[in-house]
This record gives structure tokens, sequence and C-alpha cells, in this order.
């Protein structure tokens, strides 16, 4: 079947360039060798793409953790900052370094490292708050007919025996305590991987559930390419699994913060991946899906605005009833007053 007819501005990378092998219970790399140009994380392969006194925010590696308690654990994210940034880690944390959100071992891309405390709350409450914008890019399999959808299955954690480092969708045998979930899917471009039909697509995840992006993609018919846990093990031949975090945008005062992470999903990077056919570059998508943002945070705003304008109506009425009342009382005493006066006369 045919598919369907028809990057902002980052901070400048300040990129400082520094075999997994995975501990028992994780993803391998798997299948072929990886594709020119890609190679496998190591501890000094840390690549920065912003730093300031508050933040550090790097590209993270596919198939590598960003921290562990475990130490056989050699190569973790944890572990690079440690080796590139030893006098930026705070002895009283447990890893030296404050992870202000996470990405899984599998996925690649923009992670934000906070360097004090009073950073990490500011962090904090943006995804708190639902007030921070993440955007991923990936490879999905087959053709998504559908250039843009929301998917809103709620997600639970998967109980059933073999699988209980799974999540699932309400209604799998085993979800248990689903919670509500929103990702909006936008098709970027057709063409083949390996020459099999796939679909690259932005992907936006409006709630951050765990494993939301790989359990939406499942659920609507569309696996992320080499997702081995996923695939139950079936999908082992791609090097790593195509899930990329590409923008994080954080509105602190008094300036936001936003860093984007380059798509590894590109011909020169990986010529297994061959595009047939672009809808929309993935610089046009974020911009349009960032200035549906601002208009979202506008309406927001306006509608707070409108909220405290009507509660400050209600409290500028309730005052003139309230010296309404006083104005009675004063002529019910006076009244009172002349009665005693002309009885007593």
């Amino acid at each position: 079947m045919e598919p369907g007819s028809r990057e902002p501005g980052s901070v400048e990378p300040l990129e400082t360039t520094r075999d997994v092998k995975p501990a028992r219970g994780v993803e391998p790399a798997r299948g072929v060798e990886p594709a020119r140009g890609v190679e496998p994380a190591s501890v000094d392969s840390l690549k920065v793409l912003y730093q300031s006194c508050d933040y550090i925010i790097v590209d993270k590696h596919w198939d590598i953790r960003i921290d562990s308690k475990m130490w056989y654990e050699k190569r973790t994210v944890q572990k690079q900052l440690g080796l590139s940034f030893p006098e930026l880690a705070d002895p009283g944390t447990y890893y030296g370094f404050r992870f202000c959100h996470q990405l899984d071992y599998s996925t690649s891309g923009v992670l934000c490292v906070a360097l004090n405390k009073a950073a990490a709350g500011r962090v904090y409450h943006c995804f708190k708050d639902r007030r921070a914008t993440k955007v991923y890019l990936a490879l999905v399999r087959s053709w998504v007919e559908e250039e843009m959808m929301t998917v809103d299955f709620s997600i639970g954690e998967n109980t059933t025996e073999g699988r209980t480092h799974m999540m699932c969708i309400q209604g799998t045998d085993g979800c248990e305590n689903p919670k509500p979930c929103r990702t909006r899917l936008t098709v970027l471009e057709y063409g083949v991987y390996d020459g099999d039909p796939v679909t690259k697509v932005l992907l936006q995840p409006l709630t951050g559930r765990t494993h939301q992006l790989r359990v939406h993609c499942e659920a609507v018919g569309h696996p992320i390419v080499g997702d081995y846990t996923y695939s139950l093990g079936a999908d082992s031949a791609p090097y790593r699994m195509m899930l990329h975090a590409h923008l994080l945008q954080l509105p602190l005062e008094p300036l936001p913060l936003q860093a984007v992470a380059p798509d590894p999903f590109t011909t020169p990077a990986d010529p297994r991946w061959r595009p047939q056919r672009c809808l929309r570059t993935v610089e046009g998508a974020v911009e349009a899906l960032l200035e549906h943002r601002a208009a979202e945070e506008r309406t927001e705003r306006e509608e707070k605005e409108r909220q405290r304008e009507e509660r400050r109506k209600q409290q500028d009425e309730r005052r003139k009833r309230w010296r309404g009342r006083e104005e009675s009382e004063e002529q019910r005493r006076l009244c009172q007053q002349w009665l005693s006066e002309w009885t007593d006369v």
C-alpha cells in the first residue's frame, strides 16, 4: 500500500567528545554492526549540548544507563559526567549529579542535569506542572496512514509473569493501575529500513508514564523499530531502538531553556534508512509544534487572567453588599434611638 500523499534554533553546541556490555536483564545491542558514524558508547564519549552554572544538558547515547547502583556498571551517564566534570559532582547526592528526568536505557537524546538543588527544583516544577515540552523522533514499523493523531490509551504495569518490567494499555490481561496517557504523533517521512517499510514520526508526550511512547506506538500497530522488549525479542536485527529525545524546552525564569540533540535518523548517519516520501521536515514540524504550544500557553494565561478578573468582580460585589448591610444597620440604630426618644417624651 502506498503511503499517504502529498530545528528550530537551539543553544550553540559545546560538544565534548570524550562497547556497551549490558548487565544481566538489560536489552543488548543486537544484530548487525552499527552503521557508519555510529559508535557504541564509551565512558569518555560524553556530548554536551549546553552548560551553565545551573545546568548541563547532554546528548545521551543509545544503550547506556543514566545511573546505576551496581558496581559492575562501568558505562553510565553518571560516570561520563564524573569523568568529564569531577569538580561539579555533588557529594551530597547519591549519584553525584541531579538528573532532572529519565530516558530509557535504549533511548538517546536530550538529558538535563541540574548542578544544584535550587536548579533541580525549578525543573521539577516545570515537569510537575506539565509546562515542559519534550519532542521525540522515531522510526516505526510499516506506514502510518493517519498523518496526525493523538493516542490516548491509559497505561498500567504489566503483572503477567515474565513481563513485570513492561507496561501495557488498559484492558490487557494483567494490566494493573492504569493511568490516563496522551501522545501526539505526526508523520514526517515514509521510507524503508533494511528493505522493510517504516515511517519516521515526531512524538510529543503530553503525559509522563513509563515507556509511554513505546507502548502507544505498539498499541496503534506501529512498534518502534528495534524495540527488543516490546517485540518480545522478535525485532532483534537493528543495532539500536530507533527512539531519540530530540528537543527539550523548559519555561524557566527569567529566560526559557531549550536544547536540541541532532537527528540521528538520516541516511548519512544510517544508510539502512532510506526515505522515499517527505511530508514535512523535522524543523518544520518542530516549529509548528512549538507555535501550537505557545498558543496553548497564551490561551491558558488569558483564561487564568479572566478567572482572576471574575474573582475580583465577585469580591467587589461582596464588599458593596457588606457596605449596604452596614448602612441598613446604622439606619436601624438611628430609628431605634428615635423611637426610644419619642417614647420617653
